[in-house]
């Protein structure tokens, strides 16, 4: 078994009104099959065997699908490793005796729960202001009924990847949640089933991300660079089009 010893520093705050600060923990020789998450798990069965409150982070699936456990790590939202997120990062990533920097993501949208845990709620709602088909469609027709393009179909299933993990608005210098508005246009936009509502979506979903305190595209591409999904910020100029093509 290889193993690696980590100094973790972490980002400690026990509620939203509360001030914060840095703790540094040391972990000596963790196995690498471990992921960063696994690492936190045995971090804080030491610290309630302590009698310490433990470190405070979201996680649900631990299989890269849901995004609910991303934070920064060394400043990079999900971690350093492409296409990943925080739960399939492992321990092998990192160099014997490395400190890692662990905080949570930094935008006014996303405000701070405790500790590595952020309220990612305004996603949601900017989900719920349109991101969705209301039109009655009936029961599911048969497969080939409905004609859609192979690259049509490919790409709407691209940008279906979308899992709202937040690591483009933390990557990016304005907090803007453009590229995971783009995507949920895209997807739904491209498809034959979301033709009906496809300029009302547009227009309410953008502004509910306006509302929610996201800044706007400076077009760094950042949000592409962390996207554990690889979605393209392409998407975001696709977004922008479709407003000039609802006025």
């Amino acid at each position: 078994m290889t193993a690696v010893s980590l100094t973790l520093r972490i980002w400690r705050q026990a509620g939203s009104q509360d001030s914060g600060a840095f703790e540094v923990h040391r972990l000596d020789a963790v196995s690498t099959d471990l992921s960063l998450l696994e690492a936190l798990d045995l971090l804080n069965e030491r610290l309630i065997a302590a009698g310490v409150r433990p470190v405070g982070f979201e996680h649900d699936c631990r299989e890269g699908i849901c995004g609910s456990c991303g934070f920064l790590v060394n400043g990079q939202a999900q971690g350093p490793q492409r296409a990943t997120s925080v739960c399939q990062l492992y321990l092998r990533q990192f160099r014997d005796g490395e400190v890692l920097t662990l905080e949570p993501f930094r935008a006014r949208a996303f405000p701070i729960l405790q500790d590595l845990a952020v309220d990612r709620s305004a996603l949601d709602r900017i989900i719920a202001a349109g991101g969705y088909c209301s039109i009655n469609t009936g029961s599911a027709p048969e497969a080939n009924a409905l004609l859609i393009g192979r690259e049509q179909a490919a790409q709407a299933f691209d940008t279906a990847a979308c899992i709202g993990c937040g690591a483009c608005v933390a990557s990016c210098r304005n907090a803007s949640a453009s590229l995971f508005v783009a995507a949920k246009l895209a997807h739904l936009g491209q498809l034959p089933q979301g033709q009906p509502e496809r300029q009302h979506r547009a227009r309410v979903m953008q502004a509910q991300m306006v509302s929610e305190g996201f800044g706007s595209c400076s077009s760094h591409l950042e949000c592409e660079a962390t996207c554990p999904k690889q979605i393209s910020a392409v998407w975001i100029s696709w977004m922008h089009r479709e407003s000039w093509r609802r006025n």
